[in-house]
């Protein structure tokens, strides 16, 4: 690679780091509102409008993982981190501040809308570090297993169980803290599980779309090639 395309391999880097942690601090902020979807007629789901976001982070990071490495997936991640962090601490900040009396939106509506966020993203962060960090080492497991091949296979099955861990933790916490009844645990477990699952199948193809297209621009040869350096 010559330094031009380092530099636009460093500017995609940059987007997909940005739309990631976008991604996840949104998901955190949103995730009190409930909804119902019912695809076809074939099953209710009933979920946070959180996960909405919430899935892109798993196909960002596999996409990381394929063409930038590990050690980039990893420094994504962490970034999530310090993200959240930050927007909490900015919520904790504004609700603090006392409201005018003129303020469309009052201190009791605005406590009541965030107000369970500190549980939410300790919660989201303790579920998210865990299961990301799972995403991808066993999506880096499976690339070694198989020499590369196969881009499907690891992408399903690093989402698939890191999804289970993340969906279980963060609903586990949830509800330990009163923000979820325990009586809607199983039901929102499966259709929170559900719904990644689904995700994960229709995100495979969009894996293999970017994956071989950002290959073809840098002219990576080769199964599991990826841009610059893998431990850089």
């Amino acid at each position: 690679m010559d330094k031009k395309q380092i530099k636009q391999a460093e500017t995609l880097f940059l987007i997909l780091a940005a739309l990631f942690i976008t991604s996840l601090v949104t998901s955190n902020l949103i995730f009190q509102k409930f909804f119902t979807w019912n695809p076809f007629g074939l099953y209710e789901f009933e979920l946070s409008v959180g996960i909405i976001a919430y899935p892109v982070t798993f196909l960002i990071t596999d996409v990381v993982s394929e063409i930038f490495g590990r050690k980039r997936a990893n420094k994504v991640v962490i970034a999530g981190v310090f993200a959240s962090l930050f927007a909490l601490l900015i919520v904790v900040v504004s609700t603090e501040a006392p409201a005018t009396s003129w303020s469309p939106i009052s201190d009791g509506v605005f406590k009541k809308v965030f107000g369970f966020t500190y549980i939410a993203v300790g919660a989201s962060l303790a579920a998210y570090l865990l299961a990301q960090f799972l995403d991808v080492q066993i999506f880096h497991f499976w690339k070694n297993l198989t020499k590369g091949k196969h881009l499907w296979l690891r992408n399903n099955f690093s989402t698939f169980s890191s999804q289970l861990i993340d969906t279980a933790s963060i609903l586990f916490l949830l509800c330990s803290f009163g923000v979820i009844e325990w009586g809607l645990f199983y039901e929102l477990l499966i259709s929170g599980y559900l719904f990644k699952v689904l995700f994960a199948f229709f995100d495979t193809p969009l894996i293999y779309i970017s994956v071989f297209s950002i290959r073809k621009y840098f002219n990576l040869k080769g199964h599991g090639a990826e841009v610059i350096n893998p431990d850089d």
